[in-house]
């Protein structure tokens, strides 16, 4: 359970660190409530998921998923660079979050 409650707060992060760029400083209202949401209820999910996993794995999945999410929806939606480098980088963070699950016995 620990693990999902962490798989959804990092996909709510997703959510939160894309909506930063549509708020534009938060001048836009429905961009605006989503960004606070969504950064609040993932915090919440993180705060949940600690209770039973080690805070330092949490963590890091936790940033993993969010990084690696924004970075190839920046990549399909805002046509960000997809160069080869690029790809292999978050293919490595995706392989750290795979070890880091694999190395927890919770």
């Amino acid at each position: 359970m620990a693990w999902l409650l962490l798989f959804t707060a990092g996909l709510v992060e997703i959510v939160f660190a894309l909506s930063l760029k549509f708020n534009e400083g938060f001048t836009r209202l429905t961009p605006s409530v989503i960004t606070l949401l969504s950064g609040g209820l993932s915090l919440f999910l993180l705060m949940a998921a600690i209770k039973l996993l080690p805070v330092g794995t949490a963590y890091a999945v936790w940033t993993g998923i969010g990084a690696v999410g924004v970075a190839i929806l920046g990549i399909v939606l805002f046509k960000e660079s997809a160069e080869p480098y690029r790809l292999v980088s978050i293919s490595l963070v995706i392989v750290g979050i795979i070890g880091l699950k694999l190395t927890d016995n919770n």
